[in-house]
């Protein structure tokens, strides 16, 4: 559509994931009519990020240091951890300050037809952080779609054996929906989550 190096960052935009042709032509053309020093910093920035984020030794969350800031934590409450398939699932809980706890970052779920078992994830990490006894319960928060339901189901058989408690974050309606517009998966596990006022 454009000539080429115009074409190839908008391809290159086009590659992250979420955005599409329009937006990628949209950023590409955003960086065309800014200015070189604001181009500069965040060349610089993407270039940082490679080099100096790496994840968490203990939970794999995201860190400029060999633990994040999560573990390092004191005030956390070291007897709960709640399992999620990406940090960006860390960065949503956090957000809704609810949850005091440490993370366990899966890296992904299970996902047969994209190749990815059990020993593609950080499954083995996780039992390791359970062998010195001090976590009582795990909170699979795993996303509420067929892969994650399988990495869920899966982690809860392989926890059943020790002695901790395990739960799964309840799922539901939104608030704000409509009942009309809810699939039949979503009202069920919101009329099975129900609770008494």
């Amino acid at each position: 559509m454009y000539d080429g190096i115009v074409q190839e960052l908008v391809d290159e935009l086009g590659r992250l994931p979420g955005i599409g042709p329009k937006s990628a032509q949209r950023i590409a053309f955003h960086i065309l009519q800014t200015p070189s020093f604001d181009v500069s910093r965040l060349s610089e920035l993407l270039r940082e990020v490679r080099e100096r984020v790496k994840f968490c030794e203990i939970c794999g969350n995201v860190s400029e240091q060999e633990t994040c800031v999560i573990c390092r934590d004191p005030r956390r409450d070291r007897s709960l951890i709640c399992v999620v398939e990406d940090a960006k699932d860390v960065a949503a809980i956090e957000r809704t300050r609810e949850f005091r706890g440490l993370y366990h970052v899966l890296g992904g779920a299970i996902s047969p037809i994209a190749g990815i078992g059990p020993g593609e994830l950080r499954i083995q990490e996780l039992m390791s952080r359970l062998a010195d006894g001090e976590v009582q319960e795990i909170i699979l928060a795993t996303n509420p779609n067929l892969e994650g339901e399988a990495t869920a189901t899966y982690l809860s058989r392989l926890l059943m054996a020790l002695d901790i408690t395990v739960s799964r974050l309840a799922s539901g309606l939104p608030v704000g929906g409509d009942l009309e517009y809810a699939d039949e998966v979503t009202l069920g596990r919101a009329f099975e989550g129900r609770r008494t006022l």
